[in-house]
């Protein structure tokens, strides 16, 4: 009769653990990559009255089995969901979700930690954080010849410094030539198209300068291509700012029969170096020009225009991150460019992980370690957040059954203590 008052107080206790637990998933229904537990429960030990015997053929008696009384309930085990939640939409550039497996890294002076919540912002100094907490990953460093590229290695706080504020003007180092020469049409008005390719110098200045196609005439096939000797600052015609340029060669472009491009020479670079450009900028040397993208269809208008590569100098208006986890800088003169790279932490068991508050967990010998280098994914979402995976609707079921698990603990105690009076009263 003890035993089993002893067993209602352990289904006391294991329900209200079981119920703490359901209260703590409830709580945090709306907290950003909140992961629930369960509760599985598994009875105590037994205490045997009579051992099992087998079958004996010579006294005629079959085998019996144990006879066990259990002694009531222990919480087996409290287990993560590690589920993914569902996406919450919030058009926030520096919002991220991992659809699928991983964990961001975070870190401060105290060690480092995973997190699935990915409400990210930038501090005044620039770093990238988590509630405080610096995100880490990959760092975008200049390869030496003003290209911004990602440097995988071991992980590190991630920071959008006064470098990457701004971005400097690029000179142009490639031309290309696209669309086509109508022969027929150029021919009628005169034999030659007019038309012009732009420019950057070292400093960002846009020029221009003028070019001509002059079609072949007769039988021949060889389109020539005449540089202007002055490039225009902006595209403006200003003998203040005209700049001279000498030693642009001109180019001979030949078709083949089809009507597409066959071959130009010569074939080395433009040089516009040789202009006494102001401020002290320098005009790119050895441009590339490419004229393979042109054609010379007759039934086609002519559109033959260039395109330059190259850009004036932009301040930074916004940052993204994509599926990769790569943050991408946006700048006031078009440009894109890498920041840097979020980095996730895979975990053979991820419900081994620890939590310790704030959406945050730590490695254990039973979730596998993390090798400090970080893997890439291509899962992520940006603008997007990953709600709590609580089940609102199970885990009222759950508190239903719990609530009912406890009444019935309680009554066994009270009817045990019931009989227990019957049992002081039989001196009356």
């Amino acid at each position: 009769m003890m035993r089993s008052m002893f067993s209602g107080v352990s289904g006391l206790r294991t329900h209200q653990t079981k119920m703490d637990v359901i209260a703590h998933n409830i709580s945090n229904v709306n907290t950003v990559g909140f992961k629930s537990s369960r509760v599985t429960f598994a009875e105590t030990f037994s205490q045997t009255v009579q051992g099992a015997s087998r079958a004996n053929e010579a006294t005629g008696r079959g085998g019996t089995n144990p006879m066990q009384i259990g002694l009531g309930v222990n919480v087996a085990s409290i287990d993560k969901n590690m589920g993914t939640g569902a996406a919450q939409r919030t058009d926030r550039a520096l919002d991220v979700m991992i659809n699928g497996d991983g964990f961001f890294i975070v870190s401060d002076n105290s060690g480092t930690y995973f997190t699935r919540a990915g409400a990210f912002d930038v501090d005044a100094d620039g770093w990238v954080h988590m509630a405080g907490m610096r995100v880490n990953g990959w760092p975008a460093r200049d390869n030496g010849y003003g290209e911004m590229n990602i440097e995988r290695g071991p992980v590190e706080a991630l920071r959008l410094g006064p470098d990457v504020q701004s971005i400097g003007a690029t000179a142009t180092s490639r031309i290309e030539a696209e669309g086509n020469l109508n022969p027929s049409a150029i021919v009628a008005a005169g034999g030659e198209q007019v038309s012009s390719i732009s420019f950057f110098d070292t400093i960002g200045n846009r020029w221009q300068i003028p070019i001509t196609f002059i079609a072949p005439t007769g039988t021949a096939t060889d389109w020539t291509v005449e540089f202007g000797g002055y490039a225009f600052l902006n595209g403006r015609n200003d003998d203040d700012t005209n700049v001279a340029i000498t030693g642009l060669a001109d180019r001979t472009v030949s078709f083949d029969e089809g009507g597409r491009f066959d071959t130009v020479t010569p074939t080395t670079g433009l040089d516009f170096s040789t202009g006494n450009f102001p401020f002290g900028a320098v005009g790119p040397d050895n441009v590339t020009i490419d004229f393979s993208a042109l054609t010379q269809f007759a039934q086609t208008p002519t559109s033959a225009q260039f395109v330059s590569n190259g850009n004036r100098a932009g301040t930074l208006e916004g940052i993204s991150i994509g599926s990769d986890g790569i943050i991408m800088g946006r700048y006031s003169n078009g440009d894109m460019q890498s920041l840097g790279q979020v980095a996730i932490a895979n975990f053979r068991n991820p419900a081994g992980l620890e939590a310790v508050g704030r959406n945050l967990f730590v490695a254990t010998p039973n979730s596998g370690d993390f090798n400090g280098i970080g893997e890439e994914t291509g899962n992520m979402m940006g603008g997007v957040l990953e709600m709590s995976n609580v089940d609102l609707s199970a885990e009222f079921t759950e508190m239903i059954t719990t609530q009912r698990g406890f009444q019935a603990s309680s009554r066994l105690i009270s009817t045990s203590d019931e009989m227990l009076q019957e049992l002081v009263n039989l001196r009356r």
